[in-house]
């Protein structure tokens, strides 16, 4: 995996091609939109899903806490589907969830989909969260101050380019010189273009999409169509759209 290197208010941070946000010098790493026990909140309501969404996103979690070590770990809101799928959780992916909440602290920023506390769940819960001259939250929000960066998920960015004669789509970061947009991190969930009112709203000046490769990140304008990498001839993997998407 590459990520990619981007600085916001005056800090170096790193872009993961897993969906994850990095931030080195604080040992910090933030994911946006879990949406754990979705599959099993569908069920509820005679939607069958397959139901391995919420392993599939702890695993793929779990992953990046072993390949940076964070000390904080920032969940950027719509972490549970809704407000009682903490109590749905397998008792192995309980345990799998409780072990990481004992090897970093956990910040829990609610989102519109849990705007109480998970219950049961060890960690911090907050309706947003700050350090240094960093902000974290579930929704984007106007201009942030002068001086501050914004952290920020909630409209599960992505992207689609041209690529083997098909269009490719898949999840994205968004960034500008003030704000960071998360893609969901979760395995059921779907997203918004990046051309739609919502995210371009929050980015008038313009700013640059990272659209998430097998294992590395593909950069190019807010609104351009044809995605550039470090190669001539960027290798996308799939040549179909994400099913995740």
């Amino acid at each position: 995996m590459t990520a990619a290197p981007l600085h916001l208010a005056g800090e170096r941070l790193l872009l993961d091609p897993a969906g994850a946000l990095i931030w080195p010098e604080a040992r910090l790493l933030a994911v946006a939109d879990l949406h754990l026990e979705k599959g099993s909140s569908f069920a509820r309501r005679g939607h069958l899903l397959p139901p391995w969404d919420t392993r599939a996103t702890l695993d793929r979690l779990s992953l990046l806490l072993r390949r940076y070590h964070p000390r904080t770990i920032v969940a950027l809101g719509d972490s549970f589907h809704d407000a009682a799928g903490a109590g749905r959780m397998l008792p192995g992916e309980a345990a799998l969830l409780g072990a990481m909440t004992e090897a970093a602290r956990f910040i829990w920023v609610t989102g519109n989909h849990d705007p109480a506390p998970p219950a049961g769940i060890a960690g911090e819960p907050t309706d947003e969260y700050r350090q240094g001259s960093l902000l974290f939250r579930h929704i984007g929000r106007g201009s942030p101050a002068e001086g501050t960066g914004e952290i920020c998920g909630h409209h599960h960015p992505k992207a689609s380019v041209p690529a083997r004669g098909c269009a490719v789509t898949r999840p994205c970061f968004v960034a500008d010189g003030r704000r960071i947009m998360l893609p969901a991190f979760g395995a059921y969930t779907g997203g918004l273009d990046v051309g739609s009112h919502a995210i371009a709203a929050l980015f008038p000046r313009g700013g640059r999409v990272f659209l998430l490769g097998r294992d590395r990140l593909f950069s190019f304008g807010l609104g351009q169509k044809k995605a550039r990498g470090s190669a001539p001839q960027p290798r996308w993997g799939p040549s179909a759209p994400d099913p995740m998407t």
